[in-house]
């Protein structure tokens, strides 16, 4: 079942190439333009998700299991990935979406995300991921819904059931994107199409991403870690590397067809070691936090994990910090 990641990564990479869906823009743009587009398409697509992911859990036909909580881990690597983000001129997806449009920067800083992933994973960086996982924190599911044992969750340190949160801050993030003035900007897929589409598509990944041993939805860093280890080792594809292969495939489809694919560089080359360096940072925060901004924010969010909420506010106050830094004035 693991091949059932490339149709899922084929349709992912037509949403994020026709709506233009990059998180390091979304969070950027806010604070220096005042623009909340892209912000708004990721908090509607998480705000449906609640409902969306936590229905077909409720079916039976997945078992959630929130990121485990790691403070350490979850604070500084966020921060880091926010950091890198900016550097690599994209975030996790955005990178490999835009290597299947022809992006020679967006091609490198992907590579140097699988390379700081792998540093961090079982690499010069993994010293650091060691230490740091003696301070995990695992709780018992309280509802059928989750997994024996999982990462803290509003849910269960409410001890509630799921749906109570969930239906109150879907209800909350629904009213903020919906009802409050949009900025104004022309993408093929418009911010709500996006949001919608990847609300749909995120519960089918994670139908066929446990069917496949994965135990979890759309995702970046494992993917590409997945892919290292393919072409390093001969390892088999696992899903999430599947899903890699066809978010790239999918952008490339989407940009050929809209006549959009273009080989393009930098002006600058010492832009290519920014990206690296960016790509680098990103790799290894993402490893060290345990997810990105498509793991925690995108598909950690949804199952009201502490650890993603924790994440999510630490990557993007790390994606502000080095936006002001560089394009401030």
């Amino acid at each position: 079942m693991a091949w059932t990641g490339l149709l899922v990564g084929l349709v992912f990479g037509i949403i994020l190439q026709r709506g233009r869906v990059c998180f390091n823009s979304a969070f950027r743009d806010v604070l220096l333009f005042k623009d909340n587009y892209l912000w708004k398409l990721g908090f509607l697509a998480v705000g449906l998700q609640m409902i969306t992911v936590l229905f077909v859990a409720q079916m039976g036909w997945i078992r959630i299991a929130p990121p485990t909580l790691n403070l350490f881990g979850n604070i500084v690597g966020a921060y880091v990935f926010g950091l890198g983000m900016v550097l690599a001129g994209g975030c996790a997806s955005g990178v490999t979406y835009r290597s299947g449009e022809g992006m020679t920067t967006a091609m490198i800083a992907a590579v140097f995300y699988g390379i700081g992933a792998m540093a961090m994973r079982g690499g010069v960086f993994s010293p650091i991921r060691t230490w740091a996982a003696q301070f995990n924190i695992t709780v018992d599911g309280n509802s059928s819904v989750y997994f024996d044992k999982v990462g803290p969750t509003l849910a269960t340190v409410l001890n509630v059931n799921p749906w109570i949160p969930a239906v109150i801050l879907a209800a909350v993030l629904l009213w903020y994107t919906l009802g409050t003035k949009t900025t104004e900007r022309k993408t093929k897929f418009n911010w709500k199409v996006a949001a919608v589409s990847l609300a749909v598509l995120s519960p089918i990944a994670w139908i066929t991403s446990e069917a496949a041993g994965r135990n979890y939805g759309l995702g970046i860093t494992g993917g590409w870690v997945s892919v290292f280890d393919s072409y390093i080792s001969n390892q088999p594809l696992r899903w999430d590397g599947y899903e890699i292969i066809g978010i790239i495939l999918g952008a490339l489809i989407a940009s050929v067809i809209a006549k959009e694919f273009k080989l393009r560089m930098p002006k600058n080359p010492k832009t290519y070691l920014v990206v690296m360096i960016g790509g680098t940072m990103m790799g290894a925060g993402a490893n060290l936090a345990g997810g990105c901004n498509i793991g925690h924010f995108l598909s950690g969010l949804p199952t009201l994990a502490i650890s993603s909420i924790i994440a999510s506010v630490f990557l993007i106050l790390g994606n502000w910090t080095m936006a002001y830094i560089l394009y401030r004035k």
